[in-house]
């Protein structure tokens, strides 16, 4: 015989769910709206790891009993404070950003592939011609640069061979060669 318990679900739960769907939907947009928009952002690994721990807590109070709805609220209020300390602190103290964030790392220089770099950053060459593909490079001569961000996010900065270099401005904090 077929237990069809685990397809339904307690007369009051799609109920709940609702409630406290919108009770962290709230919660968010007061959240945001103190702390700022950042709190989403992927512009470092510590946002990327705060958005990801966001979304679990979101995800288990919505659809479990456990933890309640005042746990989520207190543990989303915990993180968004978290990401307002730690904003502030990598604005005032040099220090800080190098403790928090990841430094890029350069993958390509030019056409040529720095592959210490890659091996550093756990990228394979087949990773790397992928991102190539992705960013719409059809000719190794269009590559400037290739950059692991902070966030482990890949950026591909590419033109037509006879456009002008790079400005260096735009890799001053990527680290060129393995440490």
């Amino acid at each position: 015989m077929i237990d069809w318990t685990w397809i339904r679900a307690a007369e009051d739960a799609p109920l709940m769910i609702v409630c406290s769907a919108v009770a962290l939907y709230v919660l968010l947009i007061l959240y945001t709206r103190l702390v700022g928009l950042r709190s989403f952002s992927k512009m470092s690994g510590f946002d990327f790891a705060i958005t990801i721990a966001i979304g679990s807590i979101l995800a288990s109070v919505t659809l479990w009993q456990k933890p309640t709805l005042l746990e989520g609220a207190v543990a989303l209020g915990v993180l968004f404070g978290l990401q307002f300390v730690v904003g502030n602190l990598r604005k005032r103290l040099p220090g800080a950003t190098a403790l928090v964030d990841n430094t890029p790392l350069l993958l390509m220089d030019g056409p040529e592939v720095l592959r210490d770099n890659l091996r550093r950053a756990n990228v394979t060459e087949t990773d790397l011609r992928a991102k190539l593909r992705a960013a719409n490079v059809t000719q190794l001569e269009q590559v400037r640069a290739v950059v692991m961000e902070s966030t482990g996010d890949v950026s591909v900065l590419h033109a037509p061979p006879d456009a002008p270099p790079i400005d260096d401005v735009l890799l001053t904090d990527v680290q060129q060669e393995p440490r």
